[in-house]
């Protein structure tokens, strides 16, 4: 019986390779979209906001754009991780995995509080906003 569990991790590791380097390749693809968009956006918004509390206020939002897309940028290099750790469990390589895993769990945790918080305050100011007028 363990005698087929090795050969069939045989066969599948070539499999799982591929869909390692995919993800990885996916989660670069992800953030250069990410950055390329909220580029466009600033230089799109720099040109068409006079008012600089509204240039400021739209910076924030591009800002939690991005962070978006970085937070599911480093998702998919967390799940990549993951499946090379079980495919080739050498303890170096779970040790590493466990200090990446752990960086990237506590980067994603904070930049999803962040953006969170900048969007609470985006409608606490339209609240405020909606009032004034």
């Amino acid at each position: 019986m363990e005698n087929l569990g090795h050969m069939i991790m045989n066969i599948a590791t070539p499999f799982f390779d591929v869909i390692i380097v995919f993800l990885n390749f996916l989660s670069i693809i992800v953030l250069v979209w990410g950055v390329a968009i909220a580029g466009y956006d600033f230089i799109r918004a720099e040109y068409s906001h006079a008012n600089h509390v509204e240039a400021a206020r739209h910076n924030n939002f591009i800002r939690n754009f991005l962070g978006s897309y970085v937070l599911l940028s480093l998702e998919i290099l967390i799940a990549a991780d993951i499946i090379e750790s079980i495919v080739n469990p050498t303890p170096a390589d779970i040790l590493r995995l466990a200090a990446v895993v752990i960086i990237r769990t506590v980067i994603s945790y904070f930049l999803h509080r962040e953006i969170q918080d900048a969007l609470d305050n985006e409608e606490t100011m339209e609240k405020i906003n909606a009032k004034n007028k």
